[in-house]
């Protein structure tokens, strides 16, 4: 589907943060009557201090989306301008409303991260439930790439995170479906990669003074309605 240039014909609100706001958008679709639904995020509305990182993340986000275009269960990137994003919406439930109990849902979902580092992207956050969609067939989808990486090579920096996001994946399992975990699996469940301990002992309580102190964010963020 061709993205028409023309303005939006509807739009949603669905945050609006220090960052920037996050809006559904309906456009028209070119040589159809019809139009589609995006999820667009303006760095430009982000405070003036804060503009960069907004960017920044923003960035992340489009050049992770553009390596992943070709993967099912991934919002297709529609444009990006520096300023603008637009990605396609996917139709879905975050993981923490409908809780999937399914084991099909988690074989799902390690394929998909592993096309995802097949893709040599690591996304760094699917430690957060509303980061997990159940699609209406009940299959799996991952959005929010704000904090995704691609690493230029694929060393032991990629290795780890990479395992980190498995790890995450695994976690949910634990939660919503205990009793299909493998051994192999609660092996890597009981074992956490060296970056995430020194993360847990330093990082994270600064990121969540951050985020939830002075952003005013939360993990559980998309517990009720949201773009998707």
């Amino acid at each position: 589907m061709a993205l028409a240039v023309s303005e939006p014909t509807a739009r949603t609100v669905l945050k609006r943060d220090l960052l920037g706001s996050v809006c559904r958008v309906e456009l028209p679709a070119l040589g159809s009557s019809a139009g589609f639904a995006c999820v667009e995020r303006d760095t430009r509305d982000a405070r003036w201090w804060l503009r960069l990182a907004a960017r920044r993340l923003a960035t992340r986000e489009a050049h992770a989306l553009a390596a992943l275009r070709q993967v099912p269960g991934i919002p297709r990137l529609l444009q990006w301008d520096g300023h603008l994003l637009r990605r396609s919406w996917l139709d879905g439930q975050p993981m923490q409303r409908i809780q999937p109990r399914d084991p099909a849902y988690y074989r799902e979902a390690l394929r998909l991260i592993r096309r995802l580092h097949a893709a040599g992207v690591v996304h760094n956050d699917l430690a957060k439930e509303p980061n997990w969609l159940v699609a209406p067939d009940g299959s799996p989808a991952v959005v929010d790439f704000q904090l995704a990486m691609r690493p230029r090579y694929r060393g032991w920096r990629f290795r780890a995170l990479a395992y980190d996001d498995l790890r995450h994946l695994l976690k949910h399992k634990r939660t919503y479906c205990p009793e299909r975990l493998t051994a192999r699996q609660r092996a890597i469940l009981a074992r956490r990669s060296w970056p995430a301990a020194i993360w847990m002992r330093t990082g994270k309580p600064v990121y969540r003074w951050v985020t939830r102190g002075l952003l005013g964010w939360s993990d559980r963020e998309g517990a009720g309605d949201r773009g998707h």
